[in-house]
């Protein structure tokens, strides 16, 4: 008897707690959007503005607000927030309160393509990002012909020059020749550097460096026009 009456009090609590629970969540679905918050990542929107946000943070061609919560496709939203060229990723979600939260990543340029008429960014990911009407960023200028499959080759080389502190202050500018050559432009001295291929990176930037070194020393670094440092175990240099 103790048994079938411990039973029922089971069934009666569970089914409770599932009508509760069916209750609470109906409840919630019906909630309207009250409010929209954007975060942007690391504080770094350069390129974006809160009403461009905005505009992509609509379902439908119509504003979320006051949209109830069950409606909202949070997946077609957030892809759509992707979609745009300077995002990197986007996570959009619903609280419980009727908050709708958008927390974006802009895309992180670091260099200002220019090949043939066309003129773009490069993310640290090697992606292709259009100018900006609102935000001109200070990276290198990268000039050449470039088709889509140089990308990954110039985010490498430009990646490898901002990892080193000296060359990252130095290097302002690569330009890559019809015959397939590097050549660097300089901040102090306005030298221009023949790198040649890219073989042997790290030998050749240990050669640049070490070449600085004597010539800052030495107060004869503005006497040269250019640096080759295409041949094996030495610079070769043009005043």
């Amino acid at each position: 008897m103790k048994k079938a009456l411990s039973y029922i009090v089971f069934v009666l609590l569970f089914t409770s707690l599932i009508f509760l629970f069916g209750f609470s969540s109906r409840r919630n679905s019906e909630k309207k959007v009250k409010q929209i918050s954007i975060e942007f990542a690391d504080g770094f929107k350069e390129f974006l503005t809160q009403e461009m946000v905005d505009k992509l943070l609509i379902q439908n061609q119509e504003p979320v607000q006051n949209k109830a919560k069950s409606i909202i496709d949070l997946q077609e939203i957030e892809h759509t927030v992707v979609s745009n060229p300077f995002i990197e990723s986007a996570s959009v979600y619903l609280t419980i309160d009727g908050l709708l939260k958008a927390r974006v990543k802009q895309r992180t340029p670091i260099a200002r393509v220019y090949s043939g008429g066309d003129m773009y960014y490069l993310d640290k990911e090697g992606v292709r990002v259009p100018l900006s009407n609102h935000y001109s960023a200070r990276v290198l200028l990268v000039t050449g012909q470039f088709e889509a499959e140089d990308d990954q080759e110039i985010k490498s080389f430009v990646q490898r020059i901002l990892a080193d502190d000296f060359l990252k202050k130095e290097i302002i500018g690569l330009h890559k020749t019809q015959k397939n050559e590097w050549v660097l432009d300089t901040r102090i001295g306005n030298q221009k550097i023949e790198f040649g291929s890219l073989e042997r990176i790290s030998v050749k930037f240990k050669k640049l460096k070490a070449f600085y070194n004597t010539t800052f020393e030495d107060q004869t670094i503005n006497k040269y026009r250019t640096i080759n440092l295409k041949y094996h175990n030495q610079v070769v240099c043009t005043k």
